[in-house]
């Protein structure tokens, strides 16, 4: 079978077009029923060079996925479409657009960072949500700063991003950035004074297209550094929701943009304050009801939500003290679960241990004398169940 003609190559801003199917091959999984169409021409960009596929219709049925196989171009539909019969194509502008936007400013990203640090682009992700780059090499917060403000100029410089397909011996003396051995025909991406690199994928035209460009996050990784960009409409529209989302936190706390770190920061203390004054008040509950408690019951089991593990630990190392029988405390509740402790100055404990596990799901362990664990259950059954062993 022959090679599927790429349109995108000739036109990446074309959003129609006209085609003979090929073949249609039903696939069956294990819920569903997808047909792969191949076509003689398309303009549908697969997934590729880690960038996600095209979007559309084609015959006004809507395509799927769209993946590419030693140059043969598959479309998956949910609807079959007859070998042999001439078909209309259509691709989502919109989707094509946004990622054109963000392939090519990834490339002068990418290119500046090589040409300034000499770091290889060792990993790019292009999905409908995120654009991932990794880099060889650690970049500071102040290098990718000034490498950000270097890429929003050539943007605004509007220089033309030139395709071309150069011959072997043109390649031969070329000096381009390609992550991988590629074999037959080379496609180069240029943009003057930025970058120049192998790539399959559509782009813009010209750099003034791609609107601006914005690091939205950095991370150590590989050795190297991971970044997350966004370009244009997609920087535009993650704006709009961060905008709201401060407007928002504005209205609620009742401050101006400036002011709402240190207003945050108030509300934290006071809660971390608040939540200290309770754990105080519950521990001295705590240790009243221990009080209460006559010395001569053997075992006692209390539960007493919001409290830490080390006044668990010290509440159950009194009450060993003065009872000869099993004692546990348990904070949490029936609706999300316990964590407890539970020990004994005269007895084995692991025994109980490992019945509330076989009978209760928890999880946990320790020595003869103290465990402590993890259970969901209600305290009615915890309580049946302990106290009837």
């Amino acid at each position: 079978m022959n090679q599927t003609k790429k349109l995108y190559d000739n036109d990446s801003y074309a959003v129609e077009f006209d085609a003979v199917v090929v073949a249609c091959e039903e696939k069956t999984g294990k819920d569903t029923t997808v047909y792969e169409v191949i076509l003689d021409q398309t303009l549908f960009f697969p997934e590729e060079g880690g960038q996600s596929p095209d979007q559309g219709v084609i015959h006004g049925k809507e395509v799927l996925d769209v993946q590419i196989k030693k140059g043969i171009i598959l479309h998956t539909m949910k609807e079959p479409l007859t070998v042999g019969a001439p078909v209309h194509g259509k691709i989502d502008w919109k989707h094509r657009f946004n990622n054109m936007q963000q392939h090519s400013g990834e490339h002068i990203f990418s290119g500046l960072v090589h040409q300034t640090y000499g770091y290889d682009n060792v990993g790019f992700h292009l999905s409908n949500q995120t654009v991932t780059m990794d880099f060889s090499g650690v970049l500071t917060i102040a290098q990718i700063e000034e490498i950000e403000r270097r890429v929003n100029e050539v943007i605004q410089s509007n220089v033309p991003v030139i395709v071309t397909y150069p011959t072997k011996e043109e390649l031969s003396t070329m000096n381009y950035r390609s992550k991988i051995e590629i074999e037959g025909q080379v496609r180069i991406v240029t943009i003057p004074g930025a970058d120049v690199c192998a790539c399959c994928a559509p782009h813009v035209k010209s750099t003034g297209e791609i609107g601006m460009l914005k690091v939205m996050s950095v991370q150590n990784w590989k050795g190297g550094v991971r970044l997350s960009i966004l370009c244009g409409f997609r920087a535009l529209e993650e704006f709009r929701k961060r905008n709201a989302l401060l407007s928002e936190l504005t209205n609620l706390l009742s401050t101006n943009h400036e002011a709402l770190p240190e207003t945050i920061q108030k509300l934290k203390t006071a809660n971390q304050n608040l939540k200290y004054e309770l754990t105080e008040v519950k521990k001295r509950h705590l240790q009243e009801t221990i009080s209460t408690i006559p010395e001569t019951q053997e075992d006692v089991i209390l539960f007493e939500d919001g409290i830490d593990a080390n006044v668990m630990r010290s509440a159950v190392n009194e009450l060993t003290k003065k009872h000869a029988g099993i004692c546990a405390v348990f904070t949490g509740n029936d609706h999300n679960g316990y964590q407890f402790i539970l020990g004994s100055a005269s007895m084995d404990v692991k025994p109980a241990m490992e019945l509330m596990k076989s009978s209760l799901a928890a999880r946990g362990g320790g020595s003869s004398a103290m465990v402590q664990g993890s259970l969901q259950a209600k305290k009615e059954t915890i309580l049946s169940l302990l106290l009837q062993n």
